[in-house]
């Protein structure tokens, strides 16, 4: 991997930011250069958020993602803003829980995953964002799941053991997921 622009996009309250964060933390672990660019509107909640995310073997000389190589859309304003923006050869993944409409490109790799859906069937609720994140470490080798799981063990404090225990569990159901 010489470099992976990563840009996550949605509504606040999605986990946008954590995602992200987690993303750059474990490629900081790994001995990546990274680069963590948070956006989002006034609203905050409800309102748009996105994360821009490098992981380089390399310097990075800007933080900004204008074409990503994986893009992350958690629902379909995000979707449609920046489908088209992802580079060839490159990955998109969505929730398909919130986003009942299909783009086509046969220059990229598209999965659509029921996140949503199936945190809410596995009692994750608020970590759709963790099983999309699985998904992309295992479609797009950019980390490791392992390498994943030990940032967050790192980044979860001991005290809120429980959310540690949740978010591996969603992370794993999104890596699992076919």
């Amino acid at each position: 991997m010489a470099s992976s622009k990563i840009l996550i996009a949605g509504f606040g309250g999605q986990g946008i930011l954590f995602s992200g964060k987690a993303l750059a933390y474990t490629g900081l672990k790994a001995g990546k250069e990274v680069s963590w660019l948070p956006s989002y509107g006034p609203e905050m909640r409800g309102g748009t958020a996105n994360c821009s995310v490098i992981i380089a073997d390399t310097q990075i000389g800007s933080p900004i993602v204008d074409k990503p190589d994986i893009l992350i859309a958690m629902n379909l304003p995000s979707l449609e803003k920046y489908f088209f923006e992802t580079e060839k050869g490159g990955y998109i993944v969505y929730d398909s829980s919130l986003i009942n409409k299909t783009f086509e490109r046969d220059d990229v790799s598209i999965f659509a995953i029921p996140a949503t859906k199936l945190a809410s069937d596995n009692n994750l609720s608020g970590l759709a964002n963790m099983i999309i994140m699985g998904k992309v470490i295992k479609e797009t080798s950019v980390l490791t799941l392992e390498q994943v799981k030990t940032s967050l063990e790192q980044m979860v404090p001991a005290k809120k053991a429980e959310l540690l225990a949740n978010n591996i569990k969603a992370i794993e159901l999104g890596y699992n997921y076919i």
